[in-house]
């Protein structure tokens, strides 16, 4: 069992920045394929930045790309999204996901990859 918590979300100004933390419980942190999704009312949960086991390859939606950073500690057990140049578009809830004991060592880019999900935390830009 992984429990995955979220932390870091509020209320931004556009042009701001935010550092959303995840930390997974459990000893096999190195072993999970980690993903960011974010959730605005109204539409599907959406792909935001994904990433690999060792760290070293990353995937981001275009949306985001050149403004968002994923990135882990797995001797600390925690996956962080760093997003600067926040947009009023950027507005929604931030999900962190897991895939267990995944032996392929790439990110994961489909929804349905990922077994463990935590709470969410809101994310607010305003104009």
């Amino acid at each position: 069992q992984v429990q995955l918590v979220e932390s870091g979300g509020g209320l931004v100004q556009a042009g701001g920045s935010l550092r959303l933390s995840c930390a997974a419980s459990g000893r096999t942190f190195s072993e999970n394929a980690m993903g960011w999704f974010r959730q605005a009312p109204g539409k599907e949960r959406e792909l935001v930045a994904a990433i690999n086991r060792n760290g070293d390859s990353t995937y981001y939606a275009d949306s985001v790309k050149g403004r968002f950073t994923i990135s882990r500690d797995n001797a600390k057990g925690t996956v962080y999204l760093q997003m600067d140049s926040l947009k009023p578009e950027d507005t929604a809830v931030y999900y962190c996901a897991a895939r267990t004991y995944y032996s392929g060592n790439y990110y994961l880019t489909a929804k349905s990859s990922y077994n463990y999900w935590g709470q969410g935390t809101q994310v607010t830009v305003s104009s």
